[in-house]
């Protein structure tokens, strides 16, 4: 039997899902992780710990034949080629440290969208690994020497996982540093320039499916991909139409595009995958925080965790008025505004705990509902569906608010396993064995309430959204 271990690397937990080859799961397990804020806007991960998680799951999840790897993508890993070990902390996609920085580039910035699709920001590593250059003394000494290693945690973990024989990253990763050239496939020496990041030290861009080495023992890597790309393979979208969320730490969506675009309404252009000698081009929004407002709001109202908070908040009917935004990180997609800081507004003396608790659900749908449309101004049509994945998703409430603030079906899949299912596919491609027909199920949330009463509640979303802006100035 074949045996396919896709290893889910997120910012809170690794997973290792073992596919057969019908891609049914035959086992999985898990390891969490955990952040570090040591400053305000900055957020870490111990690159070790990572690594650590990683051969956890691997041990537990028993023998294979491939390997397939999804990973949180903008991470930046830093290490000593010599030594394999990290020079610091992982500087989590999150992190803001590098706003300064980014805002000081902002005149280059059309020069950057040409070339990567990506507007100047700190989520990208781009900023992070200038910012290593100048505070890390050691990382200049080895990247003098030649010595030095920066990547996402795909090439940290390929590092790994070979032994350091194989220092690669695949397109879909790549296309996230805002150092990558998406039309050329090659990091750019003059945005290395302009970032202050040493092209020496960057890893080989390669396909998806291209294969990435081998274990000491002999099993190939044999795909790589970022997760959010790996959920929407796992989708089974194939095509310009259909658009996808992933509802995790931050929310990721995205939907293919027939070539490569620059958005007009604050998302990105970016590589989905490159396989079997194609390059599939998309267009993606992140926000910065979604399903982590609903744990930030459980631990600010003295709550165990977010399914506390949500049991809460399905006491009233609605949040009486109250807005969160969970601007704890600045802004992300489309509205792109560092300077933002989290909100709870529209209180009175009829306030309650549930009301807060409803509104940190409403902002995850109300983020997503601004990154929905923002796509529909982008693609000058009507997108009919939304389909959800990641662990939030997991709430049938929070998807039927979510139906309800979109207007339009949400099609969840009956798989948690969705990113894993993606590069797991992908892999099995890569083996040569033909892909099975997806019998999963779906269950779809269908809009309620009136047209009326979805547009007043975008309305005081907007409103919410402005006075988070407001009180940064």
């Amino acid at each position: 039997m074949t045996r396919i271990l896709a290893i889910d690397q997120g910012t809170t937990n690794t997973k290792a899902v073992v596919f057969d080859g019908g891609l049914q799961v035959l086992d999985k397990v898990s390891a969490p992780l955990a952040s570090a804020y040591p400053q305000p806007g900055w957020a870490e991960q111990s690159a070790a710990d990572i690594w650590g998680s990683v051969q956890d799951v691997i041990t537990r999840a028993g023998p294979a034949d491939a390997i397939a790897i999804a990973n949180q993508r903008e991470t930046l890993v830093v290490w000593d080629a010599r030594t394999g070990a990290p020079l610091g902390p992982a500087i989590l996609w999150q992190c803001r440290r590098t706003a300064e920085d980014c805002a000081a580039l902002m005149d280059r910035d059309a020069e950057v969208v040409a070339a990567t699709g990506l507007s100047i920001n700190p989520l990208f590593p781009a900023s992070k690994l200038g910012w290593v250059m100048r505070n890390w003394p050691e990382a200049a000494t080895l990247a003098k020497a030649g010595h030095l290693r920066a990547g996402t945690v795909d090439a940290w973990l390929v590092w790994k996982l070979t032994g350091g024989a194989v220092f690669a990253t695949d397109h879909s990763n790549a296309s996230r540093t805002q150092l990558f050239d998406t039309a050329s496939l090659t990091f750019s020496e003059r945005l290395c320039d302009l970032f202050g990041a040493p092209l020496s030290a960057l890893p080989d861009p390669r396909a998806s499916d291209a294969g990435f080495g081998e274990t000491p023992d002999g099993v190939p890597i044999l795909a790589v991909m970022g997760d959010s790309h790996a959920a929407l393979c796992g989708h089974g979208v194939t095509g310009p139409g259909e658009v996808k969320a992933t509802f995790g730490t931050g929310s990721s969506l995205m939907a293919l595009t027939p070539e490569r675009i620059a958005s007009d309404n604050g998302l990105s252009g970016t590589i989905a995958w490159t396989a079997a000698g194609q390059t599939h081009y998309a267009i993606e929004g992140n926000i910065t925080v979604s399903a982590q407002a609903a744990d930030f709001a459980a631990r600010i109202l003295g709550l165990p965790d977010a399914a506390a908070l949500a049991a809460l908040a399905q006491s009233v009917q609605d949040a009486g008025g109250v807005a969160f935004v969970p601007a704890l990180a600045g802004l992300g997609a489309p509205h792109w505004d560092d300077a933002a800081r989290g909100t709870i507004t529209g209180m009175t003396h009829g306030t309650a705990p549930a009301h807060i608790a409803r509104a940190a659900f409403d902002a995850i749908a109300h983020q997503i509902a601004d990154v929905f449309e923002a796509m529909e101004r982008d693609s000058g049509q009507r997108l009919d569906t939304l389909r959800a994945d990641g662990g939030a998703s997991a709430n049938d409430w929070l998807m039927q608010i979510q139906a309800d603030l979109l207007g339009r079906p949400v099609i969840r899949r009956d798989m948690a396993e969705i990113g894993a299912r993606g590069v797991a596919a992908m892999a099995l491609s890569a083996m040569g064995k033909p892909l099975p027909d997806d019998p999963a199920a779906t269950q779809t949330f269908t809009p309620q309430g009136n047209e009326t009463h979805r547009q007043a509640a975008r309305r005081s979303w907007r409103q919410a959204l402005g006075q988070a802006r407001c009180r940064a100035d």
